[in-house]
Protein backbone atom coordinates (compact mmCIF):
# COMPACT_ATOMS: atom_id res chain seq x y z
CA UNK A 1 0.00 0.00 0.00
CA UNK A 2 1.08 3.22 -1.12
CA UNK A 3 2.30 5.46 1.71
CA UNK A 4 -0.50 8.53 0.60
CA UNK A 5 -2.98 5.66 1.07
CA UNK A 6 -2.12 4.06 4.48
CA UNK A 7 -5.05 4.58 7.19
CA UNK A 8 -4.90 7.59 9.13
CA UNK A 9 -4.34 6.31 12.29
CA UNK A 10 -4.80 7.17 16.32
CA UNK A 11 -3.46 4.07 18.07
CA UNK A 12 -5.08 3.67 21.77
CA UNK A 13 -2.02 2.09 23.78
CA UNK A 14 -1.64 0.62 27.05
CA UNK A 15 -1.71 -2.31 29.79
CA UNK A 16 -4.12 -4.96 30.25
CA UNK A 17 -7.25 -3.60 32.22
CA UNK A 18 -6.21 0.24 30.70
CA UNK A 19 -9.21 0.89 29.02
CA UNK A 20 -8.02 0.89 25.38
CA UNK A 21 -11.19 -1.07 24.64
CA UNK A 22 -13.79 0.46 26.53
CA UNK A 23 -12.14 4.10 25.38
CA UNK A 24 -12.32 2.81 21.59
CA UNK A 25 -15.74 1.65 21.74
CA UNK A 26 -16.85 4.91 22.94
CA UNK A 27 -14.95 6.76 20.28
CA UNK A 28 -16.32 4.67 17.68
CA UNK A 29 -19.78 5.86 18.09
CA UNK A 30 -18.96 9.77 17.32
CA UNK A 31 -18.90 10.50 13.27
CA UNK A 32 -15.56 10.31 11.68
CA UNK A 33 -14.00 7.67 14.02
CA UNK A 34 -14.14 4.44 12.88
CA UNK A 35 -13.04 2.10 16.09
CA UNK A 36 -11.30 -1.72 15.36
CA UNK A 37 -9.48 -4.00 18.11
CA UNK A 38 -7.45 -6.83 17.31
CA UNK A 39 -9.89 -8.82 19.16
CA UNK A 40 -12.06 -8.11 16.40
CA UNK A 41 -9.92 -9.69 13.89
CA UNK A 42 -9.83 -12.93 15.66
CA UNK A 43 -13.29 -13.63 16.61
CA UNK A 44 -14.25 -12.44 12.83
CA UNK A 45 -11.33 -14.88 10.85
CA UNK A 46 -12.44 -17.38 8.88
CA UNK A 47 -10.45 -20.86 9.77
CA UNK A 48 -11.63 -22.43 6.21
CA UNK A 49 -9.43 -19.40 4.47
CA UNK A 50 -5.98 -20.10 4.13
CA UNK A 51 -4.99 -17.43 6.82
CA UNK A 52 -7.93 -18.95 9.13
CA UNK A 53 -6.51 -22.73 8.96
CA UNK A 54 -3.04 -21.04 10.20
CA UNK A 55 -4.57 -19.25 12.96
CA UNK A 56 -6.41 -22.19 14.39
CA UNK A 57 -3.67 -24.74 13.96
CA UNK A 58 -1.02 -22.16 15.94
CA UNK A 59 -3.78 -20.90 18.64
CA UNK A 60 -4.79 -24.74 18.92
CA UNK A 61 -1.46 -25.43 20.10
CA UNK A 62 -1.42 -22.86 22.48
CA UNK A 63 1.19 -21.05 20.62
CA UNK A 64 1.22 -17.05 19.68
CA UNK A 65 0.44 -16.55 15.90
CA UNK A 66 3.45 -15.66 14.22
CA UNK A 67 3.58 -11.31 13.69
CA UNK A 68 3.33 -11.59 10.16
CA UNK A 69 0.40 -13.60 10.51
CA UNK A 70 -1.12 -11.77 12.69
CA UNK A 71 -1.02 -8.20 10.31
CA UNK A 72 -1.69 -10.04 7.00
CA UNK A 73 -5.29 -11.25 9.18
CA UNK A 74 -5.78 -7.64 10.25
CA UNK A 75 -5.10 -5.93 6.64
CA UNK A 76 -7.62 -8.45 5.56
CA UNK A 77 -9.79 -7.76 8.11
CA UNK A 78 -9.66 -4.00 7.58
CA UNK A 79 -9.75 -4.16 3.71
CA UNK A 80 -13.20 -6.06 3.88
CA UNK A 81 -14.52 -3.17 6.17
CA UNK A 82 -13.75 -0.98 3.27
CA UNK A 83 -15.73 -3.03 0.65
CA UNK A 84 -18.36 -3.20 3.08
CA UNK A 85 -18.78 0.34 3.41
CA UNK A 86 -18.51 -0.07 7.18
CA UNK A 87 -15.06 1.74 7.47
CA UNK A 88 -14.34 4.57 4.57
CA UNK A 89 -10.85 5.73 4.99
CA UNK A 90 -11.15 9.29 3.55
CA UNK A 91 -14.04 10.48 6.15
CA UNK A 92 -13.27 8.51 9.42
CA UNK A 93 -10.14 8.25 11.50
CA UNK A 94 -9.23 4.96 12.80
CA UNK A 95 -8.97 4.03 16.32
CA UNK A 96 -6.96 1.09 16.69
CA UNK A 97 -5.92 -1.31 19.43
CA UNK A 98 -4.84 -3.89 20.36
CA UNK A 99 -2.37 -4.16 17.43
CA UNK A 100 0.28 -3.64 16.76
CA UNK A 101 1.48 -5.76 20.29
CA UNK A 102 5.70 -6.62 19.16
CA UNK A 103 7.90 -4.00 17.58
CA UNK A 104 7.80 -6.31 14.84
CA UNK A 105 4.44 -6.34 14.05
CA UNK A 106 4.87 -2.37 14.63
CA UNK A 107 7.03 -2.18 11.64
CA UNK A 108 5.24 -4.47 9.54
CA UNK A 109 2.11 -2.26 10.31
CA UNK A 110 4.12 0.76 9.40
CA UNK A 111 3.56 0.23 5.29
CA UNK A 112 -0.44 -0.11 5.96
CA UNK A 113 -1.04 2.75 8.99
CA UNK A 114 0.10 6.51 8.89
CA UNK A 115 -0.13 7.07 13.02
CA UNK A 116 -0.82 10.50 13.89
CA UNK A 117 -0.89 10.06 17.85
CA UNK A 118 -0.43 7.27 19.84
CA UNK A 119 -2.74 7.45 23.04
CA UNK A 120 -0.78 6.18 25.76
CA UNK A 121 -3.43 5.27 28.89
CA UNK A 122 -0.57 4.54 31.50
CA UNK A 123 -0.98 3.21 34.58
CA UNK A 124 -0.03 5.22 37.68
CA UNK A 125 -1.28 2.66 40.39
CA UNK A 126 -0.51 -1.34 39.39
CA UNK A 127 -2.85 -2.27 42.43
CA UNK A 128 -5.77 -0.74 40.88
CA UNK A 129 -5.16 -1.94 37.14
CA UNK A 130 -4.64 -5.73 38.49
CA UNK A 131 -7.98 -5.00 40.62
CA UNK A 132 -10.39 -3.24 37.52
CA UNK A 133 -8.67 -6.55 35.30
CA UNK A 134 -10.35 -9.23 38.11
CA UNK A 135 -13.46 -7.17 38.06
CA UNK A 136 -13.50 -7.07 34.46
CA UNK A 137 -13.15 -11.35 34.56
CA UNK A 138 -15.50 -11.73 37.08
CA UNK A 139 -17.82 -10.17 35.22
CA UNK A 140 -17.33 -11.94 31.80
CA UNK A 141 -17.22 -15.18 33.89
CA UNK A 142 -13.83 -15.79 32.85
CA UNK A 143 -13.01 -16.89 36.72
CA UNK A 144 -9.40 -18.32 35.11
CA UNK A 145 -8.31 -14.86 33.86
CA UNK A 146 -9.13 -13.60 37.82
CA UNK A 147 -6.28 -15.41 39.15
CA UNK A 148 -3.99 -12.95 40.77
CA UNK A 149 -1.17 -15.38 38.97
CA UNK A 150 -2.67 -15.48 35.41
CA UNK A 151 -2.92 -11.14 35.84
CA UNK A 152 0.28 -11.31 36.92
CA UNK A 153 1.90 -13.39 33.61
CA UNK A 154 0.02 -10.52 31.42
CA UNK A 155 1.27 -7.53 32.98
CA UNK A 156 4.59 -9.64 32.43
CA UNK A 157 3.92 -9.88 28.75
CA UNK A 158 3.11 -6.48 28.20
CA UNK A 159 6.24 -5.51 30.10
CA UNK A 160 8.58 -7.29 27.99
CA UNK A 161 7.08 -7.71 24.97
CA UNK A 162 4.20 -4.73 24.43
CA UNK A 163 5.45 -1.59 26.02
CA UNK A 164 8.62 -1.50 24.00
CA UNK A 165 6.03 -0.96 20.98
CA UNK A 166 6.27 2.60 22.01
CA UNK A 167 10.03 3.29 20.96
CA UNK A 168 8.85 2.26 18.07
CA UNK A 169 7.29 5.79 17.32
CA UNK A 170 8.54 9.32 17.58
CA UNK A 171 8.14 10.60 21.28
CA UNK A 172 6.62 13.54 19.80
CA UNK A 173 3.74 11.50 18.72
CA UNK A 174 2.68 9.70 21.89
CA UNK A 175 0.56 11.37 24.04
CA UNK A 176 0.33 9.85 28.41
CA UNK A 177 -3.04 10.03 29.82
CA UNK A 178 -3.41 8.38 33.49
CA UNK A 179 -5.89 5.37 33.03
CA UNK A 180 -6.80 5.67 36.22
CA UNK A 181 -9.72 7.49 36.66
CA UNK A 182 -13.73 7.87 35.50
CA UNK A 183 -14.14 6.86 31.90
CA UNK A 184 -15.72 10.12 31.41
CA UNK A 185 -12.38 12.23 32.49
CA UNK A 186 -10.43 9.80 30.66
CA UNK A 187 -12.76 10.45 27.47
CA UNK A 188 -11.97 13.94 28.27
CA UNK A 189 -8.60 13.87 28.41
CA UNK A 190 -8.56 11.64 24.74
CA UNK A 191 -10.56 14.45 22.82
CA UNK A 192 -8.86 16.97 23.62
CA UNK A 193 -6.16 15.04 21.78
CA UNK A 194 -8.12 13.51 18.94
CA UNK A 195 -10.38 16.08 18.12
CA UNK A 196 -8.14 18.62 16.51
CA UNK A 197 -6.79 15.62 14.35
CA UNK A 198 -9.78 14.73 13.21
CA UNK A 199 -10.92 18.31 12.59
CA UNK A 200 -7.76 18.62 10.36
CA UNK A 201 -8.71 15.74 8.44
CA UNK A 202 -12.10 16.51 7.68
CA UNK A 203 -10.52 19.71 5.88
CA UNK A 204 -8.31 18.41 4.30
CA UNK A 205 -10.86 15.94 2.35
CA UNK A 206 -13.50 18.41 2.31
CA UNK A 207 -10.93 21.48 1.19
Amino acid sequence: MAEDNRYKTILLFGAPGAGKGTQGNILGTIPGFFHMSCGDVFRNIDIRSDLGKIFYETSSRGELVPDEITVKMWAKNIAARVTLGNYKPHDDLLILDGIPRTVEQAKLMDQHIKVYKVIHLSCSDEKAMFERLRRRALKSNRIDDADEKVIRNRWRVYQQETAPVLNHYPKEDIVNIDSIGSPAVILHDILEVVTPIQNTHFKSFVG
